[in-house]
């Protein structure tokens, strides 16, 4: 019997890196695409900030087909929850049945999730669900999955976090409240290695930019960097 047919709810960070590697260990799901809301005005994944290139490169790497769902900035919610349900609707007639997300633990998110979803014919799925974050985090770097701070809340971190990789060091550094996974929206990043790669990615780190209470550092690939930016990365 052919297996149940699942797009990754793909947002360039850890978690769903690690939700997707979890997912192909467990062996249940064929994963046909990565699904990925990109901000128009700025063409880049919508919260954590990430450059499309870098989107392309994980997709390649992962061997998932893109599917963009394209917002603008600022984007109201029924604009929001139009274009993501013709997403659904286009992966349904396709005889997608499942959508997989790498939640953690917030409640009403998840609770959002299924009710957007009850009735269209795709079942949500969420393989971290209450795994506990410090164990969690721990078991990410573990597999091989490397990442950087793509995007921190300043009201929980200072801005010198961006552009930090996710390690051992980092979880060591984390102010005392925040969550080593982000969930609490702390902070969030962009996967460049790990089991679900056939390869890694190079990227460097340019400028931080800070705004709507955000701050961002633009992470670049190697081979789209400056001169400057390329050799201070070797």
């Amino acid at each position: 019997m052919p297996k149940p047919k699942a797009l990754i709810s793909w947002s360039s960070g850890k978690d769903s890196a690690f939700a997707l590697h979890e997912v192909r260990r467990a062996g249940e799901f064929e994963v046909v695409g990565a699904l990925t809301t990109v901000t128009e005005t700025f063409g880049r994944v919508s919260i954590h900030g990430v450059r499309q290139e870098i989107l392309r490169a994980q997709c390649k790497a992962a061997g998932l087909p893109q599917r963009i769902v394209p917002i603008p900035y600022p984007c109201p919610n029924e604009v929001y929850e139009a274009r993501m349900g013709e997403a659904v609707a286009d992966a349904v007639r396709e005889g997608i049945t499942h959508m997989i997300f790498g939640d953690l633990f917030l409640a009403d998110i998840r609770a959002y999730r299924e009710q957007k979803l009850a009735g269209t014919g795709i079942t949500p799925i969420f393989p971290l669900w209450e795994r506990p974050t410090p164990a969690l985090a721990q078991a990410m770097i573990a597999s091989g999955l490397e990442a950087h701070i793509a995007t921190v809340d300043l009201k929980k971190l200072p801005a010198s976090f961006a552009g930090r990789k996710f390690d051992t060091q980092l979880l060591a550094d984390l102010p005392d409240g925040v969550d080593p996974c982000g969930e609490n929206g702390e902070f969030h990043t962009c996967v460049v290695a790990g089991p679900v790669f056939s390869s890694s990615l190079t990227v460097v780190t340019g400028e931080r930019v800070e705004r709507d209470g955000y701050a961002y550092c633009d992470l670049m690939l190697m081979e789209n960097a400056t001169p400057d930016r390329a050799q201070a990365a070797r």
